[in-house]
């Protein structure tokens, strides 16, 4: 039987690779990871790399902003058919004409999103970075905001900007369950709640923290509390494991017994589609240069923004 982890190490090595991961990736490939972190903090690492190839543990869209970045290298993601509900919720035919309807305004995309739809913005954001980017538009300039609504209104509440928003939204972070989390609560009163901003306002008014998959994880790190309920994609609960194994991490339950609260595309990368990826070097990422060159500019705006 091949040994996954011994056969990665030495592809890794003979390809000059770096591997980049999001926490919300299944527990082995977080633990195989040259790099793990949010969406900012991979793209950073991205724009970054000195490495020949970058194998990209996430979904479609952030390996898509890795290959932005890195026009000469190699980029392979393990299933291609790791798309993202959000991105998807904003074609870019629709999202074109949506612009076009509200000339004048500034156009901020959060990077769950396509290529396509990256090109027809002025900055990109994350979740890490949406409040801070917002602060800096000029306080008389319109903004469009796309394409997460729950995010868009987060950050409308925090800067008391108004914005027009799309009207997307992420398929796992609208599961949680306004009653079962107050009802959890109740169970654990002594837990402090933790959401992501793509979660509904009626959720986000429960918690103690609201942050990017980052923010939550250094949240509960340093805050001297030892039970925590997780309103955000499962996969974040393996750092924090590791990282206070004396603490108790308890996922925010969806509306229905599934496993909704785990994103059915990060889980489409196993650890031995990682191997195959590197072995057969595909699929790998690629996108016509006009069309790059499009996305560079509000990308790069974002990093230099984030600085």
């Amino acid at each position: 039987m091949t040994d996954l982890f011994s056969e990665i190490a030495r592809l890794k090595r003979e390809m000059n690779a770096v591997i980049l991961a999001h926490y919300y990736q299944e527990p082995d490939i977080q633990d195989i990871a040259d790099v793990i972190g949010d969406s900012l903090a991979l793209a950073q690492a991205a724009a970054k790399t000195d490495a020949s190839a970058i194998v990209f543990c996430g979904v479609h869209f952030m390996a898509e902003t890795a290959k932005i970045l890195n026009p000469d290298k190699l980029v392979l993601l393990p299933d291609l058919a790791a798309g993202c509900s959000l991105s998807d919720s904003c074609p870019a035919p629709e999202f074109e004409a949506f612009v076009k309807a509200h000339p004048g305004h500034a156009v901020i995309t959060y990077i769950n999103s396509s290529a396509a739809v990256k090109a027809l913005s002025d900055v990109i954001c994350t979740s890490s970075n949406a409040e801070r980017i917002v602060r800096r538009i000029p306080a008389d300039q319109p903004i469009l905001f796309a394409p997460d609504q729950h995010l868009g209104r987060y950050v409308t509440k925090q800067t008391g900007r108004e914005m027009v928003l799309w009207p997307g939204s992420c398929s796992v972070h609208v599961t949680f369950s306004e009653r079962r989390l107050i009802r959890l609560k109740a169970e654990h009163p002594d837990a402090l709640v933790l959401a992501h901003p793509e979660c509904e306002e009626r959720v986000l008014r429960l918690a103690d923290h609201v942050g990017s998959t980052t923010s939550i994880l250094t949240f509960a790190t340093s805050n001297p509390a030892t039970r925590f309920i997780v309103a955000t994609e499962a996969g974040i609960i393996h750092q924090m494991k590791k990282a206070c194994p004396d603490k108790e991490f308890i996922p925010a339950p969806p509306d229905s017994g599934c496993s909704c609260n785990e994103c059915p595309y990060m889980r489409l990368n196993t650890l031995e589609k990682v191997y195959l990826c590197m072995r057969d070097r595909r699929p790998e990422i690629t996108l016509p240069e006009e069309l790059r060159v499009r996305c560079l500019a509000p990308l790069e705006r974002m990093l230099e923004m984030s600085a």
